[in-house]
């Protein structure tokens, strides 16, 4: 599936995504990872806001 999503993306204007992971911890201690495809230009934007 990750095949169609990459192949997809590099279509039309997806080259202009980005993934984004971030750590985060929890509050039993343990990190957890979130991940997202956003637009080049709301990338320092997501990690403030998440």
């Amino acid at each position: 599936m990750a095949k169609k999503v990459v192949a997809s993306l590099q279509k039309g204007g997806g080259k202009e995504h980005t993934k984004v992971i971030k750590m985060v911890k929890s509050e039993k201690g343990s990190y957890t990872f979130k991940e997202e495809i956003v637009h080049q230009k709301k990338v320092a934007e997501w990690f403030t806001k998440n």
